[in-house]
């Protein structure tokens, strides 16, 4: 599996770091979670075809997550030279489908790739869901954030395992999701001394990772105020295994 941290940023706008999105690649497919901003020119700069990506998975619905939507649905469809011919699945919470027809009542046909081109897979919001598909498998749970917010486990079909958290609280969910993960990506908003709720700290994202076990972690979704303090050092008090500090376009292998 290639994971590659598309965007590492928040809502706040830098010019270091786009907002949320990773991609992972298993078996010759390409997941992409979340799209901020940014994530389209990110994408470019890396040399990937936005329009061959055949999923997109939601954490929920906050704009730093999905505000390149509507961008990606368009581009995918204008000019009609560049229009999309293979399908693709976009996969979030329950309360999607009603997010996305909302987003149709602005934007009408304008991002509509036509009802043969996107599938719309909706998950539990409130309790555990799996999917399989084929070359990978999907595991989720919600998470302390919003009423829609889910995080992902990515399997592959040797074994290996990516967990996404999206954005959370420090809960018991993640924790157990990511048991013996070989990577989670996590995210560690804001240093220990200013917590916030609905999100983790470097060493709450820490805690995390050395509870479930988990192998390896990367901490993203940082704002402006962990580039003034030594974030590895407060993880560090919490968890034992190897970290890394996300920036966009970090390449992973597991």
């Amino acid at each position: 599996m290639e994971i590659t941290i598309i965007g590492s940023g928040t809502c706040v706008p830098s010019l270091k770091r786009s907002s949320c999105s990773v991609l992972i690649e298993v078996a010759n497919e390409r997941l992409l979670f979340d799209t901020g901003a940014g994530t389209l020119r990110r994408l470019l700069e890396l040399e990937v075809d936005f329009s061959r990506i055949p999923y997109i998975f939601f954490s929920h619905l906050h704009t730093d997550h999905t505000g390149e939507l509507c961008s990606f649905l368009f581009a995918m469809k204008n000019p009609e030279t560049y229009r999309r011919t293979e399908s693709l699945r976009i996969v979030a919470a329950q309360g999607f489908l009603n997010f996305y027809e909302r987003l149709k009542d602005v934007y009408g046909d304008w991002i509509e790739l036509g009802p043969d081109l996107i599938e719309i897979i909706e998950l539990y919001n409130n309790r555990a869901d799996h999917r399989d598909f084929g070359t990978f498998r999907v595991d989720t749970l919600p998470v302390v954030h919003t009423t829609e917010s889910i995080a992902y486990r990515i399997t592959s079909r040797d074994g290996k395992s990516v967990v996404y958290s999206g954005d959370t609280d420090f809960c018991d969910n993640l924790v157990t999701l990511s048991e013996d993960a070989d990577l989670l990506i996590c995210e560690s908003s804001l240093p220990d001394e200013i917590k916030v709720p609905g999100h983790m700290t470097p060493s709450l994202a820490g805690l995390t990772a050395e509870k479930a076990g988990a192998k390896r972690l990367i901490l993203t979704h940082l704002y402006p105020e962990c580039e003034s303090v030594d974030i590895a050092e407060q993880c560090g008090k919490t968890y034992t295994g190897d970290f890394m500090i996300a920036e966009d376009s970090l390449k992973i292998s597991i």
